[in-house]
């Protein structure tokens, strides 16, 4: 893996899990479940100047990276929404890096996507704390990536939770903040 990849991907690229034990799921749903909490921890004290820090060469800022998780996690949500509510439903992907460069993540404050973030998770964690041993072998049709289960997508939105909370701690350690 080369410097580049190192810092894009600071845990690994997302694999998805060979099998989805409970007692794996329930690590999945703690990590969506304690987020909030690490997202505010990681850019606490942080000025504008540093959360305007990209965290790699030609990479996102700090802000944009807390911005996308709200983006994201809110697709997310709704997505494990649609798949308990319908059959194998095919959900709209999106252009994650457009939207990082749109206005409102290149620029607001963060509050707003803490509070989208705080809000999300609450509401998810109740959802995925109620799923049934069943429930998790539901799931959505992703054009690009086939049929994902909603015990697949809870491993990947575990990882990218920590995937980018190290995004923010490397980029703080490189810099000695």
């Amino acid at each position: 893996m080369s410097e580049l990849d190192d810092l894009r991907y600071p845990i690994g690229p997302f694999v998805a899990p060979a099998s989805s034990m409970p007692g794996i799921r329930a690590a999945h749903i703690h990590t969506i479940q304690a987020l909030p909490e690490h997202v505010e921890a990681a850019i606490e004290g942080l000025s504008d100047e540093q959360l305007d820090t990209p965290y790699r060469e030609g990479g996102w800022t700090v802000r944009q990276v807390v911005h996308h998780i709200a983006d994201s996690h809110a697709n997310a949500f709704l997505r494990f929404k649609l798949a308990l509510t319908e059959d194998w439903p095919t959900i709209k992907p999106y252009d994650e890096a457009a939207w990082a460069e749109l206005a409102d993540s290149k620029t607001l404050p963060l509050t707003a996507s803490l509070t989208m973030i705080e809000g999300i998770h609450a509401r998810w964690f109740a959802l995925l704390d109620a799923m049934s041993f069943d429930d998790f072998h539901k799931g959505f049709l992703h054009p690009r990536e086939g049929r994902v289960s909603l015990a697949t997508a809870l491993a990947m939105y575990d990882w990218h939770s920590r995937h980018h909370l190290a995004h923010i701690a490397g980029l703080k350690k490189t810099k000695g903040w």
